[in-house]
Parts: C-alpha cells; sequence; structure tokens
C-alpha cells in the first residue's frame, strides 16, 4: 500500500492519471454499437477555466452540469507546481463554463482530484480536496478539506484532515443523506500502525454544521485498507453504507497486502466484509464506487486481475455470492475501470474504463443479459481519452461524463486537458 495523494498528484503532473499497459489480443469481442451521438459540450484549457476533470458530474433539474478539475484555476496555487490546484466549475445548458471557485492551497484546499460535488436541496454545493488545508501536516502539502460553497458563491471549510486518527486525503465523492449529513473515505490516516505510518483510511461523518466523526477505521487486515479513486460510497434507506477498499480482505493476494473488499457499515459503525477479492478471475482491486438495485443487490468494477488483468464487472447478491457479469480483455471491449457505475430503471449498467479501444478508453453498456456493448471508443483526440470517472444520466437517457485528457492537443504540455462529453445512445 501506499501513499495515494502524492500518487495521483505526480501522475497528473505529468498529464496522466493512468499508466497505460501494451494491449493483449483481445479473445472477446464487444458487440457492435448501434448508432450513437457523442458531442463535446466543453474543452478545458488548463488555464482559469480548469484541466484535467477525474471527478463525477453533477447534474442538477435544471440541465446545469457541476463537477472538479484536478487543475487549472489558480496557477500561482503553491501545490500544483505551476498548473494550479483545481476547479469547481459550472457548465449549463448552453455550454457554457462558470469557474464557481479556484482552490489557492491555502486553508481552502487543493487538488479536488475524483471527489467532484454534491447538491443539497438549497443549492448549496459540498466536496473534498485531497491536500491542502493545514499544511504543516501531509509532508507539508496539508491533509485536505470538506467544503461548502454555498448557492451565494461563499466558500466554506467544514472540515481540516490533521492526517492522525481522524484521516488524511478524501479522494472519493461524498453522499449525504435526507438530514444533509455528508459521508466520505479518506484513503490514509486512521490507523497510525497501518501502512508504515501513512494509516489505511476510515470512513467519516460530516454534519451540515461541520461536526466530524470517524465512523470506521481501516486496519490493512481482512478487514480492507486504503479506499482509494472514485468509489463513492453507497447510503440505503436505513443508514447502512456500502463500499469498496483496494487492498486488504484476503491477504494471501497482492504480496500480502491484499486485493481488495467490499464491505458494508452499519449505522453503528460495525464494519462486515461481503466480499473479499482473490485476485483470479473474479477481479481484483476495486476503486470504483458501487450500484445497487431494488433488490439490495451491488454491481460494481475492479481495474485489475480477472481472466486477462484488465479487470472485471461483478455482482455481489445479498448472501455475498459474487458473479462476473463481464471480464475486460484490453482489446476493443475496454480495460481498467476506475469510475462508478451507472444502473439504468431496466436494469442496464454504463460505464467507462480508462483503457481499451483504440488505447483511450471506452464507455459502455452491459445489459441484464451481461451482453457488452461498446458506445464509444475515445481517441485521445478532440473527443478526449483516459475516462477515470463515471457518467450521469439525464431523464431522457443521454449520458455526461469527463475525459482527463485530450481535447485541444496544444494544450497541456501536449497531452491536452480533458473535456466533458455527451452520449445519445
Amino acid at each position: 500500500m501506499r501513499n495515494r495523494a502524492f500518487e495521483s498528484i505526480s501522475k497528473i503532473c505529468r498529464g496522466l492519471v493512468v499508466v497505460l499497459a501494451v494491449l493483449l489480443p483481445s479473445t472477446q469481442v464487444a458487440q457492435a454499437a448501434p448508432a450513437s451521438h457523442f458531442k463535446v459540450l466543453y474543452t478545458f484549457s488548463g488555464g482559469t477555466d480548469g484541466g484535467y476533470p477525474t471527478a463525477n458530474l453533477l447534474l442538477d433539474t435544471a440541465g446545469n452540469l457541476f463537477g472538479t478539475t484536478s487543475y487549472g484555476g489558480d496557477l500561482s496555487c503553491p501545490l500544483g507546481g505551476g498548473q494550479g490546484c483545481g476547479t469547481v466549475f459550472k457548465l449549463n445548458k448552453a455550454d457554457n463554463e462558470t469557474v464557481l471557485h479556484s482552490f489557492t492551497g491555502g486553508t481552502d484546499g487543493a487538488i479536488p482530484d475524483f471527489a467532484g460535488v454534491v447538491q443539497d436541496a438549497a443549492g448549496n454545493l459540498y466536496g473534498t480536496t485531497v491536500v491542502g488545508g493545514d499544511l504543516s501536516g501531509c509532508s507539508g502539502y496539508g491533509c485536505g478539506v470538506v467544503f461548502k460553497r454555498s448557492k451565494a458563491g461563499k466558500e466554506t471549510t467544514l472540515y481540516t484532515f490533521t492526517g492522525g486518527t481522524d484521516g488524511a486525503n478524501p479522494e472519493a465523492p461524498l453522499v449525504m443523506d435526507t438530514a444533509g449529513n455528508l459521508y466520505g473515505t479518506t484513503a490514509n490516516g486512521g490507523d497510525l500502525s497501518c501502512d508504515r505510518g501513512s494509516g489505511c483510511g476510515v470512513v467519516f461523518k460530516v454534519s451540515k454544521a461541520g461536526t466530524y466523526k470517524v465512523l470506521y477505521t481501516f486496519t490493512g487486515g481482512t478487514d480492507g485498507a486504503t479506499p482509494y479513486g472514485p468509489g463513492a460510497l453507497v447510503l440505503d434507506t436505513a443508514g447502512n453504507l456500502y463500499g469498496t477498499a483496494e487492498n486488504g480482505g484476503d491477504l494471501s493476494c497482492g504480496s500480502g497486502q491484499g486485493c481488495g473488499v467490499v464491505f458494508k457499515l452499519n449505522k453503528a459503525g460495525h464494519e462486515k466484509v461481503l466480499y473479499s477479492f482473490t485476485g483470479g478471475n473474479d477481479g481484483g482491486y476495486p476503486v470504483a464506487g458501487l450500484a445497487r438495485d431494488t433488490a439490495g443487490n451491488l454491481y460494481g468494477m475492479t481495474y485489475g486481475n480477472g481472466t486477462y488483468n484488465y479487470g472485471v464487472v461483478f455482482k455481489l447478491n445479498k448472501a455475498g455470492n459474487e458473479t462476473v457479469l463481464h471480464t475486460f480483455t484490453g482489446g476493443a471491449d475496454g480495460g481498467r475501470a476506475y469510475g462508478n457505475l451507472l444502473l439504468d430503471a431496466k436494469g442496464n449498467l454504463y460505464g467507462t474504463t480508462a483503457d481499451g479501444g483504440s488505447g483511450w478508453g471506452v464507455v459502455f453498456k452491459l445489459n441484464k443479459a451481461g451482453t457488452e456493448t461498446v458506445l464509444h471508443d475515445f481517441t485521445g483526440g478532440a473527443d478526449g481519452g483516459q475516462p477515470v470517472a463515471g457518467l450521469v444520466q439525464d431523464t431522457a437517457g443521454k449520458l455526461y461524463g469527463t475525459n482527463t485528457i485530450g481535447g485541444n492537443p496544444s494544450d497541456c504540455g501536449g497531452s491536452g486537458c480533458g473535456v466533458v462529453f455527451r452520449l445519445t445512445p
């Protein structure tokens, strides 16, 4: 296990979030896609408008999109290496972008990474940053914050992480209950006897007033470790939380670090491991979040292992039995999934992979019978590439997402700074 926060920073500074592997010959052919309409809604420049969007979008009832970029914004931010420390942005229905906040790297935080934003009924936005806050912690980078941006435009820090037992480096999106409480995870901190003093992360709760509570501390054993990446928690109506941790679980897997778990946390803070990945055909290293159907079945993805070592899409029933719905080959069907799955009312799953296709990732659909259809194969050019965030869907069935790189090839060192796109299946 490694300090994921600083790894993410260094990777994005190099213009990459995902290191592409050599594609294996595909032995599994994805179904040919029906006609789909793809449109780039916005291309980031890496300047004050932001760059490298790696988080899920939020779609409001008026059709506006809200999101974050990992870099860009205030280019004088000391934690961004001259590339800025990220933004919160809005894209209206006319595809005009407004930067709602540029992080400075001080008490307001820096680099929102995979977190994105959630919104309450009053229109306030909430999110996290992976570093910034109190710069005396986490080797001078700060350990991250939970922030609120009011509808009137005021930015407030609800909680500043210290890197101790309270956790450090929150990367995953927040989830909100009906009372307005926020729930999330940190990649580090917690039990500092774990992971050579970095800690293996926590599950936390923050009230609307900023009252902070650790709900669970990972030990790095069979209970899991390092809830890293875009893996948002899922909250059911009884107040139970469901999530994934990249490591821990079966410690005979992954050189003794474990290949990850799916867990449940009840309202009393008791954790139950629902499934431990073995690193075989069942997959390994889940960083994507889960989707939950009305029957209580969970759906998710791993970015590693599986037959071809490009990850799997899986289903976990209420008894904890795993079914592999699709095994990625790294070829035409995609590979290495990081973003959250989207489950529609008909039981179809939609997602993205950062690898496969033409080498820049795909958008895919998986129907209830387990047949995969590639809806878009990214080129890494104007349409973008390497999506590490999941998708959102409007009432008409249109899908919206972000690409980490691509867009204008003259920006961000020739890789492009990313795009927001819409896909109409």
